[in-house]
This record gives C-alpha cells, sequence and structure tokens, in this order.
C-alpha cells in the first residue's frame, strides 16, 4: 500500500472517529435536546397566544363557555383556555410531561400550564404537544447527523489524498526518477527534485550522494575488469604457446603429456571467461555500434545449423515457429550471442530427448520471442539470481555461469526486456520483448 494511501485512510479514521465520538454524545444528550426544542416551539407558541389576545375575543369565549379548547385534526397538539379563580398569586410557568385523554385517544403529551391575568382577571392557558412530534425531532436530528457524517467522509477522503498527493509528490518523483528508471548508474541526473520539504530535500541529496559513490564504485569495476582482462590474455596467450611447444617435443613422457594437456585445458577456461567478461564490460561502455539490419528468423536458422550437432546427439525436439519476422537496426554479432546463449541454456540444461520450442510474433503491438525448453528447470532462489556473474542452476554442468548474464548486457543495450519463468523440473521460459 501507498505511503499516500495510508496517510489519507489515517487521516479519514481519526476524523471519521472523532465524528462518531461527537455522534454518540449528541445522540446520549439527544432528549435533552429534543425536549428543549419542544420546549422553545411550547413558549413561542404561548408568546403569540397571549400577544393577539383581546377582550372580545376573551368575553366571547367566555360567554359562551367555562373554557375554550382546540384540537388539531391529528391530536398532536392542543390549546386550552380555562377561567380560574381571581385569587391567584404569580407562579412561575411550568412544563410538564403527562397522560392526557383527547377525544377518548390517550397520549402523553408535553404541557406549558401558564396562568395570567387579563384586565383582572385570571386565566389558565395550557398549550400542549403531542410526544409524537418529540420522535419526529429526534429522527429529524439522526438524519442530520447521517447526513453531515456522510458528507464529512467524503469530503475528508478527497481533501485528505489531494493533500497528501501534493505532500508527496516531490517523493515518489524521487523514487521513480532517481531509483526506478535508473538501469545505468552513468545516465544518473543529479538534479535535484523541486520541494519545498525538508525531509525530502536531504533525501534527494543523499540518493545523489549514494548515486555518486555507486557510479564511482561502477565505473572502477567496469575499467578494472576491462584493464585485467587485456592484461591476462597476454600472458595466458604466452603460456598456451609454449605449452603446445612442449607439446611438440619429441619423447616427451606420457605423464608430463596428460598435466600439459589439463593446464591448456584450464587456460582455454580461464581464456573464455576473460573473453566474456570482456564482452560484459565493452557493452555495458557502449563500445560496439547498432548499425546493422537484423532479422531475428534469419538469425535463429543460422544458429540452428551451428548447434545442431548438439541438438540431435541429445536427441531434443526442435520446434521453431516465428510467425512474423522481426527486422530491426542493432549489432548483429551481438543478438547472434543473445540468441545462441539462451538457446546453449536450452540445451545444456534439458534432459534426454526433451523438447525445446521457440516462437515469435506480436503481441500488444510489441514483438516477443519466447523460449521454452523441458528442462531441469530453477529453483525460486536460483531464479532470482539468473543474471548475476558465475551463478549456475547445475553444478553438474560445465559452464562459467555468464552466459544469461551476457544475455542480460545485450538485451539493455538493445533495450530489450528479459522475461524468465522457471520451476524446478518443469523447464523454463524465456521471452525477449523488443521495444516498440
Amino acid at each position: 500500500m501507498k505511503l499516500q494511501v495510508k496517510f489519507s485512510l489515517y487521516n479519514a479514521i481519526t476524523k471519521i472517529a472523532i465524528i462518531l465520538i461527537l455522534g454518540a454524545i449528541i445522540l446520549f444528550s439527544l432528549d435533552r435536546i429534543a425536549y428543549n426544542q419542544l420546549d422553545n416551539r411550547l413558549l413561542k407558541k404561548k408568546a403569540r397566544i397571549i400577544e393577539h389576545l383581546s377582550n372580545r375575543e376573551i368575553d366571547s369565549l367566555l360567554s359562551n363557555q367555562e373554557s375554550f379548547t382546540d384540537y388539531n385534526i391529528l391530536k398532536e397538539e392542543f390549546i386550552i383556555l380555562t377561567d380560574i379563580d381571581d385569587n391567584q398569586i404569580d407562579s412561575p410557568l411550568k412544563i410538564i410531561t403527562e397522560k392526557r385523554e383527547i377525544e377518548g385517544d390517550i397520549e402523553f403529551y408535553r404541557i406549558l400550564n401558564y396562568k395570567f391575568q387579563y384586565h383582572k382577571n385570571w386565566y389558565k392557558l395550557e398549550l400542549g404537544e403531542s410526544m409524537t412530534a418529540l420522535e419526529g425531532i429526534k429522527n429529524y436530528i439522526r438524519f442530520y447527523m447521517l447526513i453531515v457524517l456522510v458528507i464529512s467522509l467524503f469530503i475528508t477522503l478527497i481533501t485528505d489524498f489531494a493533500f497528501t498527493n501534493f505532500l508527496l509528490k516531490p517523493f515518489y518523483l524521487i523514487i521513480d526518477k532517481k531509483i526506478n528508471r535508473v538501469n545505468d548508474p552513468t545516465l544518473y541526473n543529479y538534479e535535484n527534485i523541486p520541494t519545498n520539504t525538508e525531509d525530502f530535500k536531504i533525501l534527494d541529496n543523499s540518493v545523489n550522494t549514494l548515486m555518486k559513490r555507486i557510479n564511482t564504485l561502477f565505473l572502477l569495476e567496469k575499467q578494472f575488469i576491462a584493464n585485467v582482462s587485456h592484461e591476462l590474455l597476454t600472458p595466458i596467450s604466452v603460456l598456451s604457446t609454449r605449452f603446445e611447444n612442449m607439446l611438440n617435443t619429441p619423447q616427451i613422457p606420457v605423464e608430463h603429456e596428460n598435466k600439459i594437456f589439463a593446464s591448456l585445458k584450464t587456460l582455454n577456461r580461464l581464456k573464455v571467461i576473460i573473453n566474456s567478461l570482456l564482452l560484459i564490460s565493452k557493452v555495458e561502455n557502449n563500445q560496439y555500434l547498432k548499425t546493422e539490419e537484423i532479422s531475428i528468423k534469419e538469425e535463429l536458422d543460422d544458429i540452428y545449423e551451428d548447434l545442431e550437432d548438439r541438438i540431435l546427439d541429445k536427441g531434443l525436439i526442435f520446434n521453431q515457429n516465428i510467425v512474423t519476422d522481426l527486422k530491426f537496426i542493432g549489432n548483429k554479432a551481438l543478438i547472434h550471442t543473445l540468441l545462441i546463449n539462451i538457446i546453449n541454456n536450452a540445451i545444456k540444461y534439458n534432459v534426454q530427448g526433451g523438447t525445446i520450442d521457440i516462437y515469435g510474433d506480436y503481441e500488444n503491438e510489441s514483438y516477443k520471442i519466447k523460449f521454452s525448453d523441458s528442462g531441469i528447470g530453477m529453483t525460486k532462489e536460483l531464479l532470482e539470481d539468473a543474471f548475476d556473474r558465475f551463478k549456475r542452476g547445475n553444478d553438474e554442468e560445465q559452464g562459467f555461469g555468464l552466459g544469461l548474464a551476457i544475455v542480460q548486457s545485450i538485451a539493455k543495450f538493445h533495450k530489450i526486456e528479459i522475461c524468465i519463468e522457471s520451476k524446478i523440473d518443469s523447464g523454463t521460459i524465456i521471452t525477449l520483448i523488443f521495444p516498440k
């Protein structure tokens, strides 16, 4: 999970927690809030009634009946005006909750009791609202809280994601441009990523410093390999010539002859290793030109002719299915070396009577060649180190573990992507994906 997403989720969760806590507090206080709302409505209604009372209205009411009662059709509220004894003293307004029977129906009402004097006469005013209204107020508050919670959550997620994206943009630029896209330390861009965050500036400078060290070591390593390879080839050639001259000496003892043959074999192996390392070094130093037109089908046909004896000796079934030929500009000798190393490994690590399948065609606008064999395969650990130098899948086979390292160097030189799939005792599939 990305750091940006983690930040957004953390902020959203904390804010949701705060909203839920506040919501819980409001819900626990909901009854009190609802009662206050209802009481305020009763007080406002009382004030309007008192304000609009007149002598004519009261006289008319009192002349018709001793009390005046008004109900709404749903029986959710009522107004009762009663003439009471004049021997009253001022008493505070009261609001109570009690049962009342209205036209045969008994319900709980919130009732305001108010005694007042009008033109020296005392009256009792009762205003009541059904508790059903209170439940309506509660439901309204709950709905309002739900809407607020959802909107807050939505706004929180958007704003936090946008802010963290803005905040972490320099960080992802550093990761992308200065780590993920760096295949060659010599092509590294040391320009600082624009940012106002001190931590990211420190990270950027640290990565630049580290890459300078890596680049220096990388150049030293390549130079060392090149120099050592050149320096070693000369004494190896001298020793090989001397050993060959010694073999031409008449009446040389057989035991000496065997030792000389063994020494020549060792020198030849050493020469192959040095030439392979020298090839890798030259490829990585861009000492080859890419100016030749190459046909994949022609190269594979030439390679089959070169390796046909080895294929037949091992009884392998070789299937080559190049549906569409690919022609591109590159270094023909290097591509030949790349392909022959892949097929050579497919032969070397295959089982007796196994198969080698080669398929080439365009897929998703990219040209792909798949090399599949029925060989011994590789373990997960060996697969992870497949391109490391001097790593071999089988110690019993002859080789130096430089084949796939050479393949990788040549592929990078031509910007070809390599994918390897392998399972132990199930074979290996190597896919070359050529640039569009």
